[in-house]
């Protein structure tokens, strides 16, 4: 099984990865960062020189490889949700749960985030709060369509967040941990 957390970015995938793999016992990969391990270069490096759609392939080759591993908690990119093939693929793997936020949020974390702006490219010629406000609009419906779980990640905690997906888990999947 697998546990996929989706969502724009800046609503927090990464941060609750860690924490919600070390109490489940799983390993857990940041799938932008491994991507941009494997490729030798940031994912702003990719789209400036490659284009969008080679990033969209090997975001798609990696998410498909991580789907067959078992008891992994990936934090996948925000646009990974974009292939119709994937989004079967990470409901069939096992729970996907949809970290939401409001535009404030997203906008305030990004701006303080020092990596994003030299690691994550603007997807639209607008940038900033345009960019999350029109790619939310565009891409929520399917989050939601993907989604098994959905956590509002505005005000929760990191800690609170692991605890509501702690939860909503299956028993089978909590086992014998706490």
């Amino acid at each position: 099984m697998v546990i996929t957390l989706i969502g724009y970015r800046g609503t927090g995938k990464s941060t609750l990865a860690a924490p919600l793999a070390q109490r489940l016992g799983w390993e857990w990969v940041d799938a932008d960062v491994e991507i941009e391990r494997r490729a030798g270069r940031s994912i702003q490096d990719i789209f400036a020189t490659d284009g969008e759609p080679e990033f969209r392939r090997l975001e798609r080759e990696l998410q498909s490889e991580l789907l067959k591993c078992d008891r992994l908690i990936i934090a996948a990119g925000g646009g990974v949700i974009l292939n119709e093939a994937t989004r079967a693929d990470m409901k069939s793997a096992g729970p996907v749960i949809w970290l939401r936020a409001s535009v404030d949020t997203i906008e305030r974390r990004l701006a303080t985030d020092p990596t994003t702006g030299q690691r994550r490219p603007n997807l639209t010629s607008d940038g900033g709060r345009a960019e999350i406000e029109r790619l939310l609009t565009m891409r929520e419906p399917l989050y939601r369509e993907c989604a098994t779980i959905t956590l509002d990640a505005d005000t929760a905690s990191a800690e609170q967040l692991v605890d509501d997906v702690w939860q909503s888990l299956p028993a089978t999947v909590r086992g014998g941990a706490s």
